[in-house]
C-alpha cells in the first residue's frame, strides 16, 4: 500500500469514527421518539410560526389569528387547490392572490365568502350558497330568523296604560273606517279588527328566547364533514351562513367567537353558528 493510500484510508475511518456517535444518537432518538420527531418535521416544514408576523401558528393552521392573514402560499385559500407559491392567480379557478374586494360592502378578502357581510365572491362560491341556501332546513332557518326579526320591532307593553291606550287606537281605528265606509254607502261597514303584535315584556323576552333556542338547535345541524381540508370547511360554513340573523361563528379549534370562520385558522375543526340578540355584548375575537 502506498503512502498516499494509507492516508487517504486513515481520513477516511476518521470520518467515520467522528460521524458514528451522531448517527447512533439519530437512530436513538427516532426510535424512542418516534411521534415527537415526525411532529417536529411537520412544525419545521410550515416554520411553527407566522411568517408575516412571527407569531407562533399550530400545526395544520393556515390563517395566522394574530395578523389576520392567510399563510398557506402552496394552497389557493379561494378554492383550496395546490398553486405555485410563486403565481399571482390560483390555476384551478383564476381567484388572485392579491384579493377580491367585496361589490356589496367594498372589503377587500382572501377567501370565497366575503368575511363581513357573507356574498360569495367566486364563482364556485355563488354554486355553493344557491346548493345549500335551499332546502326545508334553511328554510326553517329563514322562517325563525324572520319570527326574531319580527319581535326585534315590536315594542312591548311596559305598563297597563300603555295596553289601555294600545286599545283605545283601535277603537278609533275601527270607527273611523266604519264612517268612511257609510260615505261610500257600504252597509254594513264591516272593519276587520287589526292586531298590533305588542305583548307584555315577560311575554316578549319569552317569544324571542323560544326563537332563538329553535334557531340554536337548527344551526347546530350544519357540521363540517371530517377530513374536509381548512379551505373547503371555511367555504362549506360560511356557504350555509344563515340571511337576516345577527350571528357569530363559535370554532372547535379555541371556543373562541368569530364575525364568521374567516376569522378561524382550524375551522376544519368544525364549530357552529351562533345566534346574537339584538343588544347582544357577546366579545367576538373578530379578524381585520
Amino acid at each position: 500500500m502506498t503512502d498516499k493510500s494509507a492516508t487517504n484510508l486513515e481520513q477516511t475511518n476518521h470520518i467515520e469514527r467522528t460521524l458514528r456517535p451522531i448517527l447512533e444518537m439519530e437512530t436513538a432518538e427516532q426510535t424512542i421518539f418516534p411521534q415527537t420527531t415526525q411532529v417536529q418535521r411537520k412544525k419545521e416544514a410550515h416554520g411553527g410560526v407566522c411568517p408575516i408576523c412571527g407569531a407562533a401558528v399550530d400545526e395544520g393552521a393556515d390563517y395566522c389569528e394574530s395578523c389576520h392573514n392567510y399563510i398557506n402560499p402552496d394552497v389557493c385559500s379561494f378554492c383550496g387547490a395546490r398553486v405555485d407559491a410563486e403565481s399571482a392567480y390560483c390555476s384551478e379557478c383564476g381567484s388572485p392572490k392579491a384579493g377580491i374586494e367585496c361589490p356589496v360592502c367594498k372589503t377587500m378578502n382572501h377567501f370565497a365568502f366575503c368575511k363581513q357581510c357573507g356574498t360569495p365572491l367566486t364563482h364556485e362560491a355563488m354554486a355553493m350558497a344557491r346548493k345549500y341556501r335551499q332546502g326545508p332546513l334553511y328554510d326553517e332557518i329563514v322562517d325563525n330568523a324572520r319570527e326574531l326579526a319580527r319581535l326585534e320591532r315590536v315594542l312591548p307593553y311596559t305598563s297597563s296604560q300603555d295596553m289601555e291606550d294600545d286599545n283605545a287606537t283601535e277603537r278609533l281605528r275601527q270607527r273611523v273606517l266604519e264612517l268612511l265606509a257609510r260615505d261610500r254607502g257600504v252597509e254594513p261597514a264591516v272593519v276587520p279588527e287589526q292586531k298590533s303584535g305588542r305583548m307584555t315584556a315577560e311575554e316578549h323576552e319569552k317569544r324571542k328566547a323560544e326563537i332563538m333556542d329553535k334557531l340554536s338547535g337548527l344551526l347546530s345541524q350544519i357540521d363540517v364533514e371530517p377530513d374536509v381540508s381548512p379551505v373547503k370547511a371555511r367555504n362549506y360554513v360560511m356557504a350555509c351562513r344563515p340571511a337576516g340573523l345577527r350571528v357569530a361563528w363559535l370554532c372547535n379549534y379555541k371556543h373562541a367567537m368569530h364575525s364568521s370562520p374567516c376569522g378561524c385558522a382550524k375551522p376544519q375543526m368544525g364549530g357552529k353558528w351562533i345566534v346574537l340578540g339584538k343588544n347582544s355584548m357577546e366579545q367576538i375575537k373578530d379578524d381585520k
